[in-house]
């Protein structure tokens, strides 16, 4: 706590005042004020930030009097960090005032989970693994059930606008499909003037439901008026827009206006003639939901002990900013298209192939190379400097030796496509970017780069030659100071005492801490600062010395800015190509990521064959989850898997709680994934076809704080599956009908499985503890039931003592036993408890099964006569036997004396029931 900022305020009341007056938050924002060194938050927002980021509710301290203002201040390193959580964890927007003078405040920059302009350079290069989209959506629902869908996107990091229009069913499956294709964390929605609206409710709950922060403007921002003409301007191509078959989707145009009034793009100039305008194809990808999202761990979730807990943690081995975002993107959009797929396999065979070529990559070039997206954002935003150019000249300098490495490969076979992918792009890119290093090795003094001064070299002027002679004359001079201190202390100018430029204190001396002792109490040596890696300290001379320097420093850099801008405006007339660069790099990253994952897994992962779309089956042998096994003391048992038409297109199946049935379904969701998505798969032989989308059923979701009980989420997710399988999907079921009671659970679990099966023939995997379920192979023959297996040793009698061994294995047939009871065996439930649910199971059981089949038929008189007949040999039998010394063999003895001697009781039919149980 003790690095928190001391809040200071000089006229507490005004503040409070001022605060009072700013316009009232939105929901979801978080309003900070910037106060130069420190960060600091009131009301709720200190409330808030207390308890998220300081764990405490302890640590707001109170401006004014009666009541006060909670206030809390954050140092800059926590705002940062606060800044990121909020953003993308917390899908949170974010206000920050600064202070204008005399007591007024101004709102100078916002941002939210899709718009980070005004922050980039607050969050650094840690914009998060995923690209920041934001989206807007029109929608034209009509009394006809098919709905229409207009959106614009666009990712602020690339100049690119994106839009799409199509037609939706009423759960709006289509439009959930392109949220998460486009991984949207913002999405921008027309107001519901007078809420009741209920299109527009079905929006924002899938919106909500995706994780997305959502962002409501007026339907005035939805007018597509203007839309063209500012296209025209924006658009790279001026003559664009009007040729563009783009611009007859109505709504997606009404989109695409309020995503730019939004974004406010036309108000800075230097977007002009900057964006590229495309159309997105929602066929051309998989289709997911968020419950397959959820289902498949595809994305890190909050609470996520290891990255390879899902499978962007456990895929991501990228070593470039810009490759974890375009993985991120490949994941949530698998490919359709055979050609494309095979190409990537391709790719990843050859890094796979040759280990030399893939580590290489890998630790000598991709790990080197900055955030080109980033930073030729800084370029077209005018933001850059000479540092920038220093950056984009280092990503230029490394590109022969990306190519020199590719020149190694010399099995032919993987050549030709490394070329077409990589090794043209890479020299049409280098041959680009010569000029670039040429100008900067001209005009950028690099040897300068080693004490971090970014200047333009003094041949270029005559006033910097006369400064810069004046500047290493006082660089000699602190180094003559450096020579005289280090014989004065006898310390080693090489090992222990160094001259070094330090980021807040400038020139100065720094003393290893073990060495810190020379200088305690000498009077010509004032210690500055002591941090990890030893003690900072200066002498008169040498804090003249550094004033002299830091003066000319000043000087030169004034002198040199009119050249320094010019080399900077060149440098970003090259941002196309690092543009283009960035694309091929982030590309090679994530195949190098795949190919990696593929040949370090405990069991190397094999290339599938994949299927033409709508043909073949799918066969994967001794199959594993891939998040699965990498978790610690997890000895994964491996399965087949048969997906085969007209036999076991639908598989069935059953066996006890944690055998193994939800990893089974869902690794078989995962691993057709992975392979349409390009990379190798965790089987020892695989075959896969091609699956349109993916949907899932898995698991009890509540969302209780959104009024939706378990049992209506399931249903509303089986009717997403309903609603858009095709014979071509995955369909993956997961203990359906466990929300209701046994007879509609079982009820509405067959209708579902049997609606899948006869209507729409898609592969399907069904875990269900409905054993009754299994009677469904007997009607179809494309209904195959498979079990997990457990061994059971000792007595299964009721009462008796047995245990169970889970396998993990995953064979033909039925399982025609639950072992529900036993889990609560393994979980140490009390001995007393757990013999109560066996009597009280094997209870059901015999009233369910047995009472009702055989006494049905008899008639509630012939009951109750029974019945008192049957009570009156029972208290005979009572006296005989109470209180008398009989074994057990006497006392049945008694029992049939008195059974047999009462022929009423032997002829009525309750009892013959009884007997017949």
């Amino acid at each position: 706590m003790s690095s928190r900022p001391e809040l200071k305020v000089d006229d507490e009341l005004g503040f409070i005042k001022a605060f009072k007056g700013l316009p009232t938050l939105e929901e979801g924002t978080i309003r900070l004020f910037d106060r130069s060194d420190y960060y600091t938050a009131h009301g709720e927002n200190a409330v808030f930030i207390a308890k998220s980021v300081y764990k405490s509710t302890s640590v707001p301290r109170q401006l004014g009097r009666n009541p006060g203002l909670d206030s809390v201040t954050l140092s800059n390193t926590v705002f940062k960090s606060f800044l990121r959580d909020a953003l993308f964890r917390l899908g949170k927007r974010i206000e920050i005032w600064e202070n204008s003078g005399r007591g007024n405040w101004k709102l100078a920059k916002q941002a939210t989970p899709g718009n980070l302009q005004d922050i980039e350079d607050q969050l650094g290069e840690n914009i998060g693994e995923q690209a920041p989209i934001i989206l807007a959506v029109k929608i034209s629902a009509k009394a006809s059930e098919v709905r229409q869908v207009g959106v614009c996107f666009a990712d602020a990091t690339v100049r690119e606008l994106g839009i799409s229009e199509f037609s939706d069913n009423e759960l709006y499956s289509n439009f959930e499909s392109l949220l998460i294709q486009l991984g949207v964390r913002e999405c921008i929605v027309q107001a519901d003037t007078n809420n009741k609206d209920v299109e527009l409710k079905k929006i924002r709950s899938i919106v909500d439901n995706c994780g997305c922060a959502i962002t409501v403007r007026s339907s005035g921002d939805f007018v597509d008026r203007d839309v063209e003409e500012d296209l025209t301007r924006l658009l790279k191509d001026e003559s664009a827009p009007g040729r563009l078959p783009q611009t007859d989707l109505k709504l997606a145009m009404s989109s695409a206006a309020a995503l730019i009034k939004y974004l406010g793009l036309m108000s800075q100039q230097s977007n002009f003639g900057q964006y590229a305008l495309y159309q997105h194809d929602l066929a051309q990808y998989m289709k997911l939901d968020a419950a397959a999202l959820r289902a498949l761990n595809l994305m890190p979730g909050p609470r996520d002990g290891s990255k390879t807990m899902s499978l962007f943690g456990l895929l991501n081995h990228c070593k470039t900013p810009m490759g974890p975002r375009l993985l991120a993107q490949w994941l949530k959009q698998p490919l359709m298209s055979l050609d494309a797929i095979e190409k990537r396999q391709r790719l990843v065979e050859a890094f796979v192939e040759d280990t030399e070529l893939r580590q290489t990559m890998q630790e000598e070039h991709l790990r080197s190379m900055p955030d080109l997206f980033r930073l030729t954002k800084k370029f077209q935003r005018n933001k850059a400097g000479l540092e920038d150019v220093i950056r984009a000249y280092q990503a230029a300098s490394k590109l022969s030796g990306f190519l020199g490495t590719f020149e190694g490969v010399m099995d032919e076979k993987y050549k030709d496509h490394l070329t077409a992918e990589y090794i043209t792009k890479l020299e049409e890119c280098n041959n680009s970017l010569g000029k670039l290093q040429e100008m900067v090795e001209t005009t950028i003094d690099l040897d300068a780069l080693d004490a971090h001064e970014y200047i333009i070299k003094s041949e270029f002027d005559e006033r910097l030659k006369v400064i810069r002679k004046k500047l290493d004359r006082a660089k000699g001079e602190m180094e003559e100071e450096h020579r005289r201190v280090s014989e004065d202390l006898n310390q080693d100018m090489e090992k222990k005492l160094f001259l070094e430029n330090q980021r807040v204190h400038g020139w100065c001396f720094r003393l290893t801490r073990a060495e810190a002792g020379a200088i305690r109490n000498k009077k010509d040596y004032k210690e500055i600062t002591t941090q990890k890696n030893g003690v900072y300290f200066t002498t008169n001379n040498m804090q003249d010395l550094r004033r002299e320097h830091d003066q000319l420093s000043e000087n030169y850099n004034r002198t040199q800015s009119g050249l320094a801008s010019e080399v900077v405006t060149v440098a970003g007339s090259y941002c196309p190509v690092l543009e283009k660069l960035a694309g091929v790099l982030a590309h090679l990253d994530v195949i190098i990521s795949f190919a990696h994952v593929s040949a370090h897994a405990p069991t190397p992962y094999v290339k599938p064959k994949m299927h033409a779309r709508g043909t073949g089956n799918t066969i994967l042998r001794e199959a594993r989850h891939p998040c699965m096994e990498m978790q610690d003391d997890v000895n994964f048992i491996t399965n087949d898997v048969t997906l085969e038409r007209g036999s076991s297109e639908f598989a069935i199946i059953t066996g006890p709680n944690m055998g193994g049935k939800s990893t089974y379904i869902r690794q078989i969701g995962v691993i057709a994934l992975m392979a349409q998505t390009g990379c190798f798969v965790p089987c020892s032989e695989a075959e896969l076809c091609i699956f349109d989308c993916i949907l899932a059923r898995v698991g009890a979701s509540d969302s209780q704080l959104k009024g939706v009980s378990t049992f209506m989420s399931e249903m509303l997710e089986t009717a997403n599956i309903l609603k858009c399988a095709t014979r071509e999907s995955l369909i993956i079921i997961d203990e359906l009908g466990r929300g209701t009671s046994t007879y509609d659970g079982f009820g509405l679990a067959w209708a579902i499985a049997e609606h899948i099966v006869k209507e729409i023939g898609a592969f399907a995997l069904f875990a269900t503890h409905f054993h009754e379920l299994t009677a469904l192979a007997d009607q179809w023959p494309q209904v195959a039931n498979l079990h997990v297996v457990a061994h059971v040793d000792g007595d299964d009698r009721p009462g008796g003592q047995r245990q169970v061994t889970l396998l993990y294995k995953v064979e033909p047939g039925v399982c025609d036993q639950s072992f529900g009871i036993h889990v609560a065996e393994l979980v140490r439930f009390p001995e007393k408890v757990v013999n109560m649910a066996k009597r009280k199971a094997d209870e059901l059981e015999d009233f369910e099964g047995k009472h009702e089949q055989g006494m049905e038929s008899i008639a509630p008189a012939d009951v109750e006569k029974g019945s008192e007949l049957l009570k009156e040999v029972l208290v005979k039998w009572k006296e005989a036997t109470e209180g008398k010394d009989m074994s057990t063999e006497e006392q049945i003895s008694k029992m049939r004396e008195l059974v047999d001697g009462n022929q009423a009781l032997l002829d009525s039919p309750f009892f013959k029931g009884v007997l017949a149980l």
